[in-house]
């Protein structure tokens, strides 16, 4: 039997500030950090998120000067990072007209269909998309008016994870929802701003493939 090996080795964190769920819709009571209220397994043996305590992964971070695998290693696995102000309250929505993105904002709805029914959502797009992307961004916005209660669309050309940092913080956004493509440099913001203490403690990230 092949043993399975927590990612907390694979992603070189410390036990105590990730944990693993399996159930492939969060329940509504869901709060990052706790033991699942309910027992289900690991879809194709993996997973369906991860969460990351990200006061704590800072804390360490700064006690180990930023290792180079924290900012490059990838896994298949959403993950959040999560304040101690935890909430979904308010959604930011980044969605870069490519069909990875899209995919993650459906999964990122199918995972916490029960935690954002009551959410506010703003979902920023490309100033210009191609003409075949405006089918799929036009269900995305009916996908997420549908799953929370209040959805704004803006257009903006951000191109850093900074931008959108901003505008989250200015906006009281509460979480962020965005590609990993963006994780070295996420890693680099955040490492920034907690260094500087120029922090915002209501601001969480998910983050996925």
């Amino acid at each position: 039997m092949e043993t399975k090996i927590p990612y907390s080795i694979k992603l070189h964190l410390p036990d105590e500030i990730m944990r693993e769920y399996n159930c492939p819709v969060l329940t509504r009571d869901f709060w990052p950090g706790q033991l699942e209220s309910l027992m289900c397994d690991a879809l194709d043996g993996e997973p369906s998120l991860i969460t990351v305590d990200l006061i704590k992964v800072l804390d360490w971070l700064r006690m180990e000067e930023l290792p180079k695998h924290i900012d490059k290693e990838v896994c298949e696995i959403p993950v959040l990072l999560y304040v101690s102000d935890f909430s979904t309250n308010h959604l930011l929505f980044h969605y870069d007209g490519t069909p990875q993105s899209a995919q993650l904002i459906r999964h990122f709805i199918n995972l916490f269909q029960n935690k954002i029914k009551n959410s506010k959502a703003t979902i920023i797009s490309p100033s210009f998309i191609p003409k075949s992307k405006i089918r799929e961004e036009q269900d995305l916005i009916q996908l997420v008016a549908k799953s929370t209660r209040e959805t704004s669309f803006i257009k903006f050309n951000f191109i850093r994870i900074g931008d959108f940092w901003t505008y989250a913080v200015k906006h009281n956004c509460t979480l962020l929802v965005t590609t990993k493509n963006y994780q070295a440099d996420l890693t680099k913001v955040l490492y920034h701003f907690y260094k500087s203490k120029m922090w915002s403690n209501q601001l969480s990230f998910y983050l996925s493939v």
